[in-house]
C-alpha cells in the first residue's frame, strides 16, 4: 500500500509501510550509512526554486540563495547549477560558493560585522554587491576599496520597522533589531554613501525576518521601502535594483505560508502600482528552498517510562538538530518503517537526545509506538540544522546524502573524533 506524500513534503512518501525520499528507501540508507543521517531531496529543492521562478517570469530578477540556511557544498552546487546567485554573511561562505561553482558576480554580501579582510576578499573576487548595514561600515568599505583602486558596489539595508510576526530571535526588521539602518535616517545615509569615492551605490535592501507565514508584513515593508526609493531618486541617486530579502516560512506544524509564486504576484502588483516594475529585483530565500527538502534519520536507543514523563531517547541530539533547543521549534517526527513498531503500545513521549543538557530535546509530547532499534525521521530538517550543528560533547557531525530520483550521492562524510582533534595540540614539555 502506498500512502500519499507527507503534508508539506511532496517528495517524501510512505510506500508499503516504509518511508522514501523520491525513489530511495530511507531505511536502507540508514542501514548503509548509519545514524544520525541527513537526507536531502534534490527534486524538493528545485521544486521550491521553481515557485520563485514562476513568480518572476518575465521580470528582471536574480534569486540569491541565502546559504546560511544550509551551506553544504552539495546543496550549493544544486542551486549554482540552477542559475542562482548567493546571499553570504561571511568570507568563509564566499569560499564555499566559489568551491561549489557559484559565480562571484551573483553574490550579495550581507551581515552587520564584515571585517576589512572579508571586504578585501570579496572585492578581489568581484562580488555583485555589499548589503551595508551601518554608516560606519560605509566609511570602512570605501577606504578598503580605494586602497585596492576599486569602487565597491553597495546597497544599504533599510530597517522598515515592520513586525514579521515570527520568533523574536529571527525577527530582523524592527527598530530594536541590530540589522540595517533606521528608515528615518536612510536618505541622509544614502547621500553620504554617494559622496564616498570608494563606493558605487547600486541598490536598496530590506529583510524583515525569517519563517514568515503571512503576506501582510511583506506588503507593509514594500510600501515603506518604495517610499524611500522615491525620496532617494528624487535626491539624484539612481538605484539599479531593489532587494526584498527572503524569510518566507515553511510548513513545520500546520503552518500555512503563501506559496512563493502567489506571494510574489501580490508583491509585484504593489511594485507595479508604485511605478517600479521595471527595476531589477533581488531576493534572498533560504529556508523556503531547503527546509522541507531534508530529513534527519535517527535510531531509538532506549524507551524510558516515567511517572510524569515518558522519554524516547534517540541518537540524534541538539548538536545535530539545534532548532528545538534554540527556538522551541517544532519538527514532525515519523517512523521510517511502520512495521517495526508492531506490538508496541502507542505512548506520549518527549523525544530527547543523549547530550548532557535538559535542553537537548527534539520533540515534546509526541504520540509514538516505538521500541529500541526503531528508526525515526525528523522532518523539515533541511534548514538551520547542519549549518548550525556543532561538536558539543565531542559528537561528530552527521553524514549527508543528496537523493536525485533513484540515485544517492554522499555529500558529507560522517565526522570522526580524529577529524575533530586534527587542529588541536598538546602542550609540549
Amino acid at each position: 500500500m502506498t500512502r500519499p506524500s507527507l503534508p508539506g513534503h511532496p517528495h517524501f512518501a510512505c510506500r508499503e509501510g516504509e518511508l522514501f525520499a523520491e525513489n530511495v528507501n530511507l531505511r536502507e540508507l540508514a542501514a548503509a550509512h548509519g545514524t544520525p543521517l541527513f537526507v536531502y531531496s534534490k527534486a524538493a529543492m528545485l521544486s521550491a526554486l521553481a515557485a520563485y521562478q514562476r513568480g518572476f517570469a518575465g521580470r528582471h530578477a536574480q534569486i540569491c540563495y541565502a546559504m546560511k540556511a544550509n551551506s553544504s557544498l552539495g546543496v550549493l552546487q544544486v542551486f549554482a547549477r540552477a542559475g542562482c546567485g548567493f546571499d553570504i554573511v561571511s568570507g568563509g561562505e564566499l569560499d564555499r560558493v566559489l568551491a561549489a561553482g557559484g559565480e562571484a558576480g551573483k553574490v550579495i554580501f550581507s551581515g552587520v560585522g564584515k571585517t576589512r579582510t572579508e571586504m578585501r576578499k570579496a572585492l578581489a573576487a568581484g562580488i555583485g554587491c555589499f548589503n551595508v548595514e551601518s554608516e560606519a561600515e560605509l566609511d570602512v568599505l570605501s577606504e578598503v576599496a580605494l586602497a585596492l583602486q576599486l569602487r565597491a558596489p553597495v546597497s544599504i539595508r533599510v530597517n522598515p520597522n515592520v513586525d514579521p510576526k515570527t520568533h523574536p530571535y529571527i525577527s530582523t526588521g524592527l527598530k530594536d533589531n541590530k540589522f540595517g539602518v533606521a528608515h528615518e535616517d536612510a536618505l541622509r545615509i544614502y547621500q553620504h554613501a554617494a559622496s564616498l569615492k570608494g563606493l558605487r551605490v547600486v541598490g536598496i535592501d530590506c529583510h524583515i525576518g525569517s519563517q514568515i507565514t503571512d503576506a501582510t508584513p511583506y506588503l507593509d515593508a514594500m510600501d515603506r521601502v518604495l517610499d524611500l526609493v522615491a525620496a532617494i531618486e528624487a535626491a539624484g541617486i539612481t538605484l539599479e535594483h531593489i532587494d526584498f530579502g527572503g524569510g518566507l516560512g515553511i510548513n513545520y506544524n500546520n503552518d500555512t505560508p503563501p506559496e512563493a509564486d502567489a506571494l510574489w504576484r501580490q508583491l509585484l502588483a504593489r511594485l507595479d502600482a508604485h511605478g517600479y516594475g521595471g527595476k531589477k529585483l533581488m531576493i534572498e530565500p533560504g529556508r523556503s528552498l531547503v527546509g522541507n527538502a531534508g530529513v534527519c534519520l535517527t535510531e531509538v536507543l532506549y524507551v524510558k517510562p516515567g511517572e510524569h514523563k515518558n522519554f524516547c531517547i534517540i541518537d540524534a541530539a541538539m548538536n545535530d538538530l539545534p532548532r528545538p533547543a534554540m527556538y522551541q521549534a517544532f519538527h514532525a517526527i515519523v517512523p521510517v518503517t511502520a512495521a517495526a513498531t508492531k506490538g508496541a503500545a502507542e505512548m506520549t513521549y518527549d523525544v530527547v537526545g543523549p547530550v548532557c543538557e535538559s535542553g537537548d530535546w527534539i520533540g515534546r509530547d509526541r504520540a509514538l509506538s516505538v521500541v529500541a532499534g526503531d528508526q525515526l525521521a525528523v522532518m523539515s530538517a533541511g534548514a538551520y540544522c547542519m549549518s548550525m550543528s556543532s561538536n558539543y560533547n565531542t559528537r561528530g557531525r552527521a553524514a549527508e546524502l543528496l537523493v536525485d530520483g533513484d540515485q544517492v550521492h554522499l555529500i558529507r562524510r560522517r565526522e570522526t573524533v580524529e577529524d575533530q582533534m586534527r587542529q588541536e595540540l598538546l602542550v609540549k614539555g
